[in-house]
């Protein structure tokens, strides 16, 4: 299956179903994704090494007071929580001001972006730019709180407000990249982000996930998308 198949009318409905014919390849995918996730998140951290240094030492710069690293509570799969680390983007109190700032939300739904955000620092804005601030979510593939392809992991708060349609989204790992960031990502809104996660659920493949990962090396160097 091509990923043109799975990006096709993000907006129309799709509920999660696996056919009987499918169960036994769906049983090899799911028993080898972990350790091919474990394995690969390694070598990337590994190959990185001078990169995660680089970034650090910027951040540092910037702000000598300031984590180099920032975690935060997300949701996993069946609701589980954990601390999803990314490298710091925004200024130390960042958290504190996302309610006086949430009336500049610019996507519709239960999530909050804002193409010119105050609260991001000048490095933040670079790494940001290329998504290298999520690289820290390596860590989060070696523990099994993440895979490297799967939904994007939500805040606790947008949880809060999710219909048992949106909860889908909840049944599987969630990913560093899938296919709502190769998709248009914030061009996108909420409805738009579920639709996608529900057919990546629907339809997960050794071959799906390889194309997202190609897909998610060139939306690093040509997108414009991230913010």
């Amino acid at each position: 299956m091509g990923i043109s198949e799975a990006l096709k009318d993000p907006t129309a409905p799709s509920e999660v179903t696996v056919n009987g014919s499918s169960h036994v390849n769906r049983g090899i995918y799911q028993t080898i994704k972990r350790p091919l996730d474990a394995v690969g998140a390694i070598i990337g951290i590994t190959i990185m090494i001078p990169l995660f240094t680089i970034i650090a030492i910027l951040i540092k710069l910037e702000d000598p007071k300031g984590n180099i690293f920032f975690s935060q509570t997300r949701v996993g799969k069946n609701g589980r929580e954990f601390q999803m680390y990314k490298f710091r983007s925004m200024v130390t109190d960042a958290e504190k001001q996302i309610t006086k700032l949430s009336k500049h939300n610019e996507i519709e739904g239960h999530m909050f972006k804002m193409k010119n955000d105050p609260r991001v620092t000048c490095i933040g804005r670079v790494i940001r730019k290329m998504s290298l601030d999520e690289l820290p979510q390596l860590w989060n593939v070696v523990k099994g709180d993440m895979s490297l392809v799967g939904p994007r992991p939500p805040l606790p708060c947008e949880v809060k407000n999710y219909t048992a349609y949106h909860r889908q989204r909840l049944q599987v790992t969630p990913g560093c990249t899938g296919l709502w960031q190769v998709s248009g990502r914030n061009r996108l809104n909420f409805e738009q982000m579920v639709e996608l996660d529900l057919r990546y659920i629907r339809r997960q493949s050794f071959k799906l996930d390889a194309i997202i990962m190609l897909k998610t090396v060139k939306e690093i160097f040509a997108s414009n998308d991230a913010y």
